[in-house]
């Protein structure tokens, strides 16, 4: 949230309390009428009173104005939290870290030696990617075979799909794990 946007919040805050507390107060009868429509006539009748409360209410408007027709989180740049904006002449898009993650799980799982994947994805200030696959293997499998081919495979099929480089692709093996046999009721 920019600066403008919490002054403006903490300032009409501060004027809603303000007010809820004097219509309390003049509800419960602890603030006669009076002493409000002589503090209002004041401010109305007396001449440098009148310009100050119109000054103010001029900037009260604006920033309500401001507040309600302008955003300011439409025009902040993606942070990478996100994922990575792409523009072009007919708009733009949104490439989440959700989408690149899900098709890196889609390569990884298309391998009978992998199992139990687990992705992680980064992206910098850049638009640069970093994936982090983690991964159960069988015992049967090369290891290094296994990983070349996985990084070759997610760069290619995310540079196919989303038009992104990926600058690393880095595997993490977590476990080696026992194919399970099905099995067989006689």
């Amino acid at each position: 949230m920019k600066f403008l946007d919490r002054f403006n919040l903490a300032i009409f805050s501060i004027i809603i309390l303000i007010l809820s507390i004097v219509i309390c107060i003049l509800t419960f009868g602890w603030l006669d009428l009076r002493l409000a429509t002589d503090a209002i006539s004041f401010i109305t009748e007396n001449d440098v009173a009148s310009k100050v409360s119109i000054g103010v209410s001029v900037v009260l408007i604006l920033f309500a104005v401001k507040s309600i027709f302008f955003n300011s989180y439409s025009k902040e740049k993606i942070d990478g939290k996100d994922g990575i904006l792409l523009e072009n002449d007919n708009g733009k898009l949104l490439i989440s870290r959700d989408t690149i993650e899900s098709l890196t799980n889609s390569v990884v799982k298309s391998y009978d030696s992998a199992e139990n994947v687990m992705t992680k994805v980064e992206i910098n200030e850049e638009s640069q990617v970093k994936i982090y696959i983690t991964l159960f293997v069988y015992p049967d499998v090369v290891i290094k075979d296994l990983s070349n081919k996985l990084q070759k495979n997610v760069k290619d099929t995310i540079k196919k799909s989303l038009d992104l480089e990926v600058t690393e692709v880095n595997i993490r093996i977590k476990n080696v794990s026992v194919k399970k046999e099905p099995n067989i009721k006689e």
